[in-house]
């Protein structure tokens, strides 16, 4: 065995979970029952109750932060294993993770914002304020122009299902560069292919575009304005849309590892597709915005977004399981929104109306290993079915 996987083991064993604050007797009961699979109604396997500390060393994820949701606050937030294998630095609150694709839909809340403010529309053709760039016309287009609403729901008919991100020391690609699928860019180029507003299909593609409709908007860098109007009011104090990351950040970074458990190259992967993938953030900042959007449905109290417009971004459009940004399920009662960067696997899950919800990351790609964790929770809450 490896040296750096004992060090792994070792931390593991002397540092298996660390909490983040102090819990009430029936707090730290209802953890120590999701962790150990003590009740009966959820079991990873036939016939043992695996606790969490097994499941982690099995599927070989190295850390993991959960917050979970309950009366529209965040009722604990937890965090287990390491930063990276190679330290076996402790995960803690301020660990960032890559939130892969659940960049999306916080980046949905700030285009959002910028309708509500009049600075774009959801249905004006996005050609006519993008600049140095546009999205190519052709016969799709001629019959339907791509708008926001199309970007953010995944019905533009644009090219690009998801990017792979640049390891440490690559050169990396221009957001211009990336949407023309030219070098250094490692992705396609962005185009409509199928005639917008007919069908789902999903596009990281899409959301690079609506990056660059923002940030031409604005007239500023893309991580400023996500400060500026998503992040900074709703108090995700330690996330960043910055690629890659600057010093002071770096240091708090977890390192990625794959599936086959072995670490990213470099570490980390930059991602110049900001808004499709570029979320650097913690359990504890994304359950905060959870509950900005639970807040707005429930009493307009969203610190970024009107009820009227929080009840549009949940609203199905095109498809029924898709609305301006987030994925519907059980015919509206959740809403949610997984993510996948290289080595880094995370998930949110929501109840539109009950104030409930669980925020999961982790830095490996081992979605596997959330389901069952983020199925325990929902079982042992006697959440609404999933």
């Amino acid at each position: 065995m490896k040296f750096n996987n004992i060090l792994f083991l070792i931390a593991l064993a002397i540092c298996p979970s660390a909490f983040s604050n102090d819990f009430s007797d029936d707090i730290t009961k209802e953890i120590v029952s999701i962790e150990s699979g003590s009740h009966d109604t959820a079991r990873f396997s036939k016939n043992t109750a695996w606790n969490i500390n097994e499941r982690m060393e099995h599927y070989g994820v190295p850390g993991v932060s959960i917050a979970v949701i309950k009366d529209y606050k965040i009722h604990w937030l937890k965090h287990y294993g390491v930063t990276d294998k190679a330290t076996g630095k402790a995960v803690d609150g301020k660990t960032l993770f890559q939130a892969g694709s659940i960049s999306k839909p916080v980046a949905a809340y700030a285009a959002l914002k910028f309708v509500e403010l009049n600075k774009l529309s959801l249905d004006e053709p996005v050609n006519n304020k993008l600049v140095g760039w546009k999205i190519p016309e052709n016969e799709f287009t001629e019959k339907q122009p791509v708008a926001l609403k199309h970007l953010l729901n995944h019905s533009a008919g644009l090219t690009v299902h998801g990017f792979a991100g640049y390891s440490t020391g690559m050169p990396v690609p221009t957001v211009i560069q990336v949407l023309r699928g030219e070098n250094p860019a490692n992705s396609a180029e962005v185009r409509v292919n199928m005639q917008p507003e007919t069908k789902f299909r999903y596009s990281g593609g899409g959301y690079t575009v609506m990056q660059k409709l923002i940030s031409d908007v604005a007239g500023t860098d893309y991580p400023q304005i996500m400060q500026a109007v998503v992040l900074g009011p709703i108090g995700m104090t330690q996330s960043t849309y910055e690629q890659p990351l600057p010093a002071e950040k770096l240091k708090y970074a977890a390192a990625g590892y794959l599936p086959n458990k072995s670490a990213v190259v470099g570490k980390r992967h930059t991602y110049p597709e900001m808004a499709a993938a570029g979320l650097w953030t913690t359990a504890e900042d994304l359950a905060k915005f959870v509950i900005d959007v639970q807040l707005a449905i429930k009493d307009d109290k969203s610190m970024v977004l009107s009820q009227s417009m929080a009840n549009k971004m949940l609203t199905p459009f095109v498809s029924k399981k898709v609305g301006l940004g987030f994925f519907i399920k059980k015919q509206g009662s959740y809403f949610g929104h997984g993510g996948w960067d290289e080595g880094f696997s995370a998930d949110l899950i929501a109840h539109k109306t009950r104030g409930y919800g669980v925020v999961i990351m982790t830095n490996s790609n081992h979605p596997a290993f959330i389901k069952e964790l983020k199925n325990r929770v929902a079982s042992y809450y006697q959440w609404q079915p999933i």
